[in-house]
C-alpha cells in the first residue's frame, strides 16, 4: 500500500548567519559545489562566488546583499539565503530571518563567538528562527572546537550539543567523526566527497566519553531520551537523532557540527544535518495575520487561499523582481494578486526561481517556496500579496531606525531630477536607507544604518548609470533628552474664532525615564481621578505628547529617555473635543520641555579591535582621542581582542586610520550600543 507524502516535508527555507569574515559565503558556495548546483567552487578573494554577484561586494570582499539560491540534496529541496555580517547591513538579515524555518550559524574556530555573531543570534530568537551551528576553519592555526563551544555556551547561552569531533587539528585535520552514528569521515585534498570509515584507534575513548557526555546533554532536556537513558544507560542512534531534531526545532539546544568550508571539508553532513535536524514548512506554526482587525492563520496548504510575503525588491532600469516567500495557496503565471496595503491588484508577470543574479522560470509556485515575481509595480519590502477574495494582512518586518546621515546632490543641476529617481530605486530596494529634504538647507540628506551603508548606497549609484554625486560629511542622527523635569505643569489650550471654540486644560509631570542619561523611550500614564479628563481625551494628549517628540527645544532633535504623566486636567461641556486635547498635549508638552533640563544624546557603539600585540598601545591611545572608553581586553590566537564604547561622530574614518596604525592588519567591528551624552554644555533652563 502506497503512503502519499506531503511534498512540502522535502523542503526547508534556510539563511547563513555568522560574523564577518566568519565564512559564510565560502559555506554557500560548498554547499552549491556538493549539491551539484555549480561545477567550480567560487572563491571570495577570486571574486568568483555566486552569491556574492555585485560588483561591490566581489571589490570589498564582503556580502553586502542578502542573496537567495536554490538547489537540492537528498531528494530535499534547499532555499538558502545568504545574509551579510557587516553591522550596517543588518537590516538585510532581518528581512531574510522574517521568512525563514531555519538557519545555519557558522562560527570561527579561532575566535568563536564575535560581536556580529551575538547580534544575527539574537535576531534569530526573536524570529523564534531554529538553528545549526557550524565551527569553521578548523584548519587555521588555534582553531579549537572546545574553545569555541565554550564561547557558545557563554556568550549565547542555548544548549550546544556537538555531534561531531575533529580529527587532527589546524593544518592536520582531516576529518571529523560522526557521534550520533559512531563512524569517522574523512576528506581527501581536493576532493569534497567524504570517505567513511571506523573511529580512529587513538580517538575512540575520547570519542566514546564525547558521546557519553551528548547523551547525558540531551537526556536532561528530552523525556522521551530521558526514559530510554534511565532503562538502558544509553541512547540508540535512532533516538539520539529525533531527539537532536525535536530540541533544534523547540530551541532548546542547537546541534554544533565542524569543518573547513575554504577546504571543502564537512560541508556533506552539514547539508545531512539541514536535512535531519532543521524544519519544513509543515514544521513550523501558520503564519498570522490580520483581516478587518481579526487574527487569521494560514497553514502551508498548497490548496489554501494564497498568501505571501515580500521581503525584498530588485529595481533597475529595466524592470523590478520581488522576491516572496509563498505561506500558502499556489500562484500561477499570468495570476493577479492583492495588495492590501497598497489597496491595490497586482498581476505576476513570470515566476522565477533565484539562483543569486541568474533565475529559472517556472510556471508554478506553491506553499513553502521563495520565488521571485516580475511584473509587480507597487509591492515592496514587507508587502503581503493574496487572493483577493480570502484577504490576509501579514506583519512586516521592522526597518531600523537610521542613525548616521549625509547631504547628497548631483554635480550638475541638470542631473538633480536623475539623483531623486536613483535615490528612490535606492529606498525601494533598501527600507534602512531614509531620504529627506532638510527644511532649513534645503538640502537632499541621505541615512542609513552606518557609514559603509551610505558608501555602498552612493557607489551604488554611481555604478547603477546615476549621474556623478557630492557627498557632504556624514553626520549623526542625535537625540534630546530630560536630565531635571518639572512637575505640575499647567497649559490651557483656548480658541474662538466664531465657530466652534477649542477648550483643554491638562496638567503634566515630565521627568526623566532613568537614572542616568542615555535611556531611550517614551513612557505616558494617566493619574487622573474623577473623571476630570475622560479617557477619550486622555488617549488625545498621549497622541499630542507623542507628536511633540518629534522637535526638542535644544537643536530640534527628537526627544527620547522621558515619562509624561497626566495628573489632572479640566474640560468645556461644549468646546472640548480629541482635536483640542490633542493640541494641548502637544503644545504644553512643548512648552514643559523648554522648563526643564535638557541634554543632547549622540548614539555610540560597541568597537570590537583586533591588533597584533605590538600595536596596541597606539590603537588604544587613538581610541581615547576618539573619546572612546574601553570596556574590555583579552589575547586571542595571538592576537590581542580590544572592546570599547565609543561615539559613532568620531568612528568616521577610522578604518583608514586603523589601517595605517597596524600597517594593513588591523581590522575592527561596530554594532549599535544606543547613546550617551553628547559633550556639549547642556542643560538649558
Amino acid at each position: 500500500m502506497r503512503t502519499n507524502t506531503n511534498p512540502l516535508t522535502a523542503v526547508r527555507n534556510l539563511g547563513i548567519l555568522a560574523h564577518v569574515d566568519a565564512g559564510k559565503t565560502t559555506v554557500t558556495e560548498r554547499i552549491l559545489y556538493a549539491t551539484g548546483t555549480t561545477h567550480k567552487r567560487g572563491e571570495v578573494h577570486d571574486g568568483t562566488t555566486v552569491t556574492d554577484f555585485d560588483s561591490q561586494e566581489r571589490d570589498r570582499g564582503i556580502t553586502i546583499f542578502a542573496a537567495a539560491v536554490s538547489c537540492a540534496w537528498d531528494g530535499h529541496r534547499i532555499n538558502l539565503i545568504d545574509t551579510p555580517g557587516h553591522i550596517d547591513f543588518a537590516d538585510e538579515v532581518e528581512r531574510s530571518l522574517r521568512v525563514l524555518d531555519g538557519a545555519i550559524a557558522v562560527f570561527d574556530a579561532v575566535a568563536g563567538v564575535e560581536p556580529q555573531s551575538e547580534s544575527v543570534w539574537r535576531q534569530a530568537d526573536r524570529h523564534g528562527v531554529p538553528r545549526i551551528a557550524f565551527v569553521n576553519k578548523l584548519d587555521r592555526a588555534g582553531a579549537d572546537l572546545d574553545r569555541a563551544v565554550g564561547s557558545i555556551r557563554e556568550r549565547l547561552h542555548p544548549a550546544p550539543l556537538v555531534v561531531q569531533v575533529p580529527i587532527g587539528t589546524e593544518d592536520a585535520f582531516t576529518g571529523v567523526v560522526d557521534l550520533v552514528h559512531l563512524r569517522a569521515l574523512v576528506w581527501a585534498d581536493g576532493d569534497g566527497t567524504a570517505v567513511q570509515g571506523p573511529v580512529p584507534e587513538e580517538l575512540r575513548q575520547d570519542v566514546l566519553r564525547r558521546r557519553r557526555a551528548l547523551e547525558e546533554s540531551v537526556a536532561e532536556l528530552h523525556p522521551a531520551a530521558l526514559e530510554e537513558f534511565c532503562a538502558r544507560s544509553a541512547l540508540s542512534a535512532q533516538t539520539l537523532a529525533a531527539a537532536l531534531r525535536d530540541l533544534t526545532r523547540t530551541g532548546e539546544g542547537v546541534v554544533v557540527l565542524c569543518g573547513s568550508a575554504y577546504r571543502n571539508r564537512g560541508i556533506e553532513p552539514l547539508l545531512d544535518a539541514v536535512v535531519a535536524y532543521l524544519p519544513s514548512p509543515l514544521d513550523v506554526p501558520a503564519v498570522r495575520g490580520v483581516h478587518d482587525g481579526s487574527p487569521q492563520r494560514r497553514a502551508a496548504d498548497p490548496e489554501a487561499p494564497f498568501a505571501a510575503l515580500a521581503f525584498k525588491v530588485n529595481a533597475s532600469g529595466t524592470g523590478r523582481l520581488t522576491c516572496v516567500r509563498i505561506y500558502s495557496g499556489t500562484i500561477e503565471k499570468g495570476d493577479t494578486v492583492w495588495d492590501p496595503g497598497a489597496g491595490r491588484t497586482e498581476r505576476v508577470a513570470r515566476i522565477l526561481r533565484v539562483m543569486a543574479d541568474r533565475h529559472v522560470q517556472l510556471d508554478r509556485a506553491v506553499a513553502g517556496d521563495i520565488v521571485a515575481l516580475a511584473g509587480l509595480k507597487s509591492a515592496r519590502a514587507g508587502s503581503t500579496l493574496c487572493d483577493a477574495g480570502a484577504p490576509l494582512l501579514l506583519e512586516p518586518p521592522v526597518a531600523a531606525e537610521p542613525v548616521v546621515s549625509v547631504a547628497v546632490e548631483a554635480r550638475r543641476a541638470t542631473d538633480t531630477g536623475r539623483l531623486a529617481t536613483a535615490l528612490a530605486r535606492l529606498v525601494e530596494e533598501d527600507p534602512s536607507l531614509v531620504v529627506r529634504t532638510d527644511a532649513e538647507t534645503g538640502q537632499t540628506v541621505l541615512s542609513g544604518m552606518g557609514e559603509l551603508h551610505l558608501e555602498v548606497a552612493v557607489e551604488k549609484v554611481r555604478r547603477d548609470g546615476g549621474p556623478e554625486v557630492t557627498v557632504g560629511r556624514p553626520r549623526v542622527a542625535h537625540r534630546e533628552t530630560v536630565v531635571d523635569g518639572v512637575r505640575g505643569f499647567v497649559f490651557r489650550h483656548v480658541k474662538q474664532d466664531g465657530g466652534a471654540g477649542q477648550f483643554a486644560h491638562v496638567v503634566l509631570d515630565v521627568e526623566p525615564l532613568g537614572p542616568e542619561p542615555g535611556v531611550t523611550g517614551f513612557e505616558f500614564r494617566s493619574a487622573v481621578v474623577g473623571g476630570r479628563v475622560p479617557q477619550e481625551y486622555v488617549r488625545a494628549v498621549e497622541a499630542g505628547c507623542r507628536d511633540a517628540l518629534a522637535q526638542g527645544p535644544l537643536d530640534g532633535h527628537p526627544v527620547t529617555g522621558l515619562r509624561v504623566t497626566l495628573t489632572d486636567g479640566s474640560t468645556h461641556v461644549k468646546d472640548s473635543s480629541d482635536t483640542a486635547f490633542r493640541t494641548a498635549g502637544r503644545l504644553g508638552l512643548r512648552e514643559a520641555l523648554r522648563a526643564c533640563a535638557t541634554a543632547l544624546l549622540e548614539p555610540v557603539a560597541e568597537v570590537t579591535v583586533t591588533v597584533a600585540e605590538d600595536a596596541v598601545g597606539g590603537v588604544l591611545g587613538d581610541l581615547a582621542a576618539r573619546r572612546g572608553r574601553v570596556t574590555g581586553s583579552e589575547n586571542r590566537g595571538g592576537a590581542a581582542v580590544l572592546t570599547a564604547t565609543v561615539p559613532l561622530a568620531e568612528l568616521f574614518g577610522y578604518a583608514t586610520r586603523l589601517r595605517s596604525r597596524t600597517q594593513g592588519r588591523g581590522t575592527f567591528t561596530t554594532r549599535p550600543a544606543g547613546y550617551a551624552p553628547a559633550p556639549r554644555p547642556v542643560p538649558v533652563r
